[in-house]
C-alpha cells in the first residue's frame, strides 16, 4: 500500500503523466493545422503543474516517498517549476514554426514534449539511482523522437542518428558508473550510499573507479568538453523549435542530476571528483569560447557558447568544498551555479525565439548574415536579441553578467589560489567570448538588410518573446529575490 507522503511527492508527476496520455488520445481527432485543442490542453496542463510545483516548493517541506526512491524538496521543485515554464515558452516559440514546416501532422510535437518534461521531473525528484536513470531515458528518448521529428529533412535525420549514438554510450557510461557504486556500497539509494561513503570503510580505488564514469555520462549530458561532440551537430541539423527543446529545460534536469549524484550522494568524494570537473570546466571554457569564434552558423555558434557557459555551471559546483570542509562554502557556491543555470536558459529561450521567428516556410535564418539590418526591418526584436547577447557575454546589466560574478565571487571566497587563477582564466575566456556575440549585435546594427519584408509574428509569441527579453534585463538589476530563492533552496538540500 503506497502511503499519502508517497503521493504528495509525486502527484504532479502523476499529473502530468495522465495528461500526456489523454493529449495523446485526443488529438488523434483533432484536424486543424495548428493543433489548437492539443496546444490548448498542453499549455492548461502546464500551467496546472507549474502551479504545482511552485505550492510544493514555497511550502518549503521536504518529503520523502515511495521507499526513499523519490523526494521532493525546494531545490527540486523549483528547478521543475522552472523547467516547466521553458517548455511552455518553447511551446510558444515553436509552434508557428512547426506548423510552417508540417511539423504537426500529429500532435507529437507537443506530447513529446510533456514526455521528455515528465522525464527531467523524474531525473530531479530522483533519490535512487535507478529512478534517476528511468528519468535520464525518457528524457533522451523522446529528445531522439523530437529531433528526427521533420522526417523528410536529412539534416534532422542524421542530427538524430548521431545524438542517438552517442547518447547511448553515455547512458552506458552512467550505468556502469552507477553499478560499480552500487557494488562497492551495496546500495541505490543516495542517502545510504553518502553514510556507505563518509564511514570510510570502503575501498576508495572502486569508488573512483566508479565516479570516473558517473562523471563522464554526467559531463555528456550537461555538454561539457570533451563529451561536447554531440552539441553543434544537434543543435544545427534538428529543428529550431526542437534546438531550444533539446537545449534548453534540460540543463536544469542536468543540473539537478549533478547535484543528487555528486553533492547529496558523494560528497565526502569532493576531492575526486573536483578535479575531475576542474578538468572539464577548464577544457569547456577553452575549447567552447575559441570555436564559437570560427561560426558562421548562428545555431552552431550557440551551440559552443552553450559549452563554454556550462564550463561556468561546472566552476560553481566545484567550488563547494575547500579542504574537505563545506559548511562555510557549499551553500554560496553550488546557489550561484543554480542562479547561473536558470538564468542562462532563461536567456536561451528568447535568442532561439528570434531565430524562429525569422526563419520562413521553406527558409532557415541560420547564418549570421540573416541577421543583417534586423534592426532596420524590426528594431523590437533586434534589441530583444542584443540583450540576449549582451546576457551571455556578461555584460552589465543584464543577468548574465550577476551569474558570472555570482560564480567568481564563490571561486575567490574559497581564498585558494588556484580557485583564483581559475577566476582569472574564466574572465580572460568571457573577453574573448564577448568577440561573437558583439559581432552578431553588430550585423544587426550596422550591416545593410539583406531583405526589407518586416518580421511578422502571431500575438503569444510577440508577448512571450517582449516578457523574456524584459526579464533579462530586470534580473540583472533585480538579482536579489532569484538569488535569495537558489541560495534557500539550495541550503535545505544540504540540512537534509
Amino acid at each position: 500500500m503506497i502511503d499519502k507522503l508517497s503521493w504528495i511527492t509525486a502527484y504532479p508527476e502523476i499529473v502530468l503523466m495522465v495528461m500526456a496520455c489523454a493529449i495523446a488520445l485526443i488529438d488523434l481527432g483533432v484536424k486543424t493545422p495548428l493543433r489548437g485543442l492539443t496546444y490548448a490542453l498542453t499549455m492548461l496542463t502546464l500551467a496546472v503543474v507549474a502551479w504545482m510545483q511552485c505550492d510544493l516548493a514555497l511550502s518549503g517541506e521536504t518529503y520523502y516517498g515511495f521507499g526513499n526512491m523519490v523526494v521532493s524538496d525546494a531545490m527540486g521543485n523549483w528547478l521543475k517549476f522552472f523547467a516547466t515554464i521553458a517548455v511552455m515558452v518553447t511551446m510558444v516559440y515553436g509552434r508557428p514554426y512547426a506548423a510552417s514546416r508540417d511539423m504537426l501532422r500529429g500532435g507529437e510535437f507537443f506530447t513529446l514534449g510533456i514526455f521528455s518534461l515528465l522525464g527531467m521531473f523524474v531525473m530531479i525528484s530522483g533519490n535512487n539511482f535507478l529512478v534517476i536513470y528511468l528519468g535520464l531515458e525518457l528524457l533522451t528518448l523522446s529528445s531522439y523522437a523530437l529531433v528526427a521529428l521533420r522526417r523528410d529533412h536529412a539534416a534532422a535525420t542524421e542530427a538524430a542518428m548521431k545524438y542517438f549514438v552517442l547518447g547511448a554510450m553515455a547512458s552506458g557510461f552512467l550505468l556502469y558508473g552507477m553499478s560499480m557504486m552500487y557494488g562497492a556500497t551495496g546500495s541505490l539509494d543516495i542517502n545510504a550510499v553518502f553514510k556507505a561513503i563518509a564511514s570510510g570503510q570502503l575501498r576508495h580505488q572502486v569508488l573512483v573507479f566508479g565516479l570516473v564514469f558517473i562523471v563522464a555520462g554526467l559531463a555528456f549530458k550537461l555538454g561539457a568538453v570533451p563529451f561536447h561532440m554531440w552539441i553543434p551537430d544537434v543543435y544545427q541539423g534538428a529543428p529550431t523549435a526542437v534546438t531550444l527543446m533539446v537545449g534548453g529545460a534540460p540543463k536544469l534536469a542536468a543540473f539537478a542530476v549533478v547535484m543528487r549524484l555528486l553533492v547529496e550522494g558523494m560528497l565526502p568524494l569532493a576531492f575526486d571528483w573536483q578535479q575531475m570537473v576542474m578538468v572539464l570546466a577548464i577544457a569547456s571554457l577553452f575549447v567552447g569560447n575559441l570555436a564559437a569564434i570560427a561560426q558562421t552558423n548562428v545555431k552552431r555558434m550557440l551551440a559552443f557558447s552553450t559549452i563554454s557557459q556550462i564550463g561556468f555551471v561546472l566552476l560553481g559546483v566545484m567550488s563547494g568544498v575547500v579542504n574537505g570542509n563545506a559548511l562555510p562554502f557549499a551553500a554560496n557556491a553550488y546557489s550561484s551555479a543554480m542562479f547561473y543555470v536558470i538564468s542562462y536558459v532563461l536567456t536561451t529561450l528568447a535568442s532561439f525565439g528570434v531565430i524562429m521567428l525569422l526563419a520562413r516556410e521553406g527558409f532557415e535564418s541560420e547564418e549570421i548574415s540573416d541577421f543583417a539590418g534586423l534592426n532596420t526591418r524590426s528594431p523590437l526584436y533586434a534589441g530583444v536579441m542584443a540583450v540576449c547577447l549582451l546576457s551571455l557575454a556578461g555584460i552589465p546589466p543584464m543577468v548574465g553578467f550577476y551569474a558570472k560574478l555570482a560564480v567568481l565571487q564563490a571561486l575567490i571566497a574559497s581564498g585558494q589560489s588556484i580557485y583564483l587563477g581559475l577566476a582569472i582564466f574564466a574572465v580572460l575566456m568571457s573577453l574573448i567570448g564577448a568577440f561573437y556575440y558583439l559581432r552578431l549585435i553588430k550585423v544587426m546594427y550596422f550591416d545593410a538588410p539583406i531583405t526589407v519584408s518586416s518580421v511578422v509574428a502571431p500575438l503569444d509569441v510577440r508577448v512571450v518573446l517582449c516578457a523574456n527579453g524584459a526579464l533579462v534585463l530586470i534580473l540583472g538589476l533585480l538579482p536579489s529575490s532569484l538569488m535569495a530563492l537558489c541560495g534557500n533552496a539550495i541550503r535545505q538540500m544540504l540540512g537534509t
